[in-house]
This record gives structure tokens, sequence and C-alpha cells, in this order.
């Protein structure tokens, strides 16, 4: 439960500071060649979700995969 919380916190947080590079950087490419500045709620969203999944997915199956190992085996291969 608590590699959940992290994986779920640390992708969120990662998650935020993306979205709010992307829309900083996306309204300053628009500034540059003169186009309307559109932002779409649902893009942020799945690019937000996104980003979770992928962090908790990509450090669940690490996790579980040690939990595995007998910690006297998992020890010695360091």
């Amino acid at each position: 439960m608590q590699f959940m919380v992290e994986a779920v916190a640390v992708s969120g947080l990662g998650g935020v500071l993306g979205v709010i590079v992307g829309v900083i950087g996306s309204w300053l490419a628009v500034r540059q060649l003169e186009m309307e500045f559109v932002l779409s709620p649902d893009v942020i969203a799945l690019a937000f979700g996104f980003s979770v999944v992928i962090g908790v997915v990509f450090g669940f199956i690490p996790a579980r995969k040690a939990a595995r190992l007998d910690p006297i085996e998992a020890l010695r291969h360091e």
C-alpha cells in the first residue's frame, strides 16, 4: 500500500509539472506564430492520466518482482 501511495504521488507530481510545462510551451509557441491559444481540458486530463498510469505500472512491476525475491538472494546480487 505504501508503494502505491508513493507511486501515485510521484507520478501525479510529474504529471502536474508536465501539464504546466506543456501549457506554457504551447502558449509561447502560439504566441510566436500569432495563432489563437486553445486550452482543452480533455487533452490535459488525458495527458495527466496517462502520466499517472505509466508511472504506477512501470513502478509496480519492478517492486512486485523484488517483493517476490528471497531477501538473502536479493542482497547477494547487489
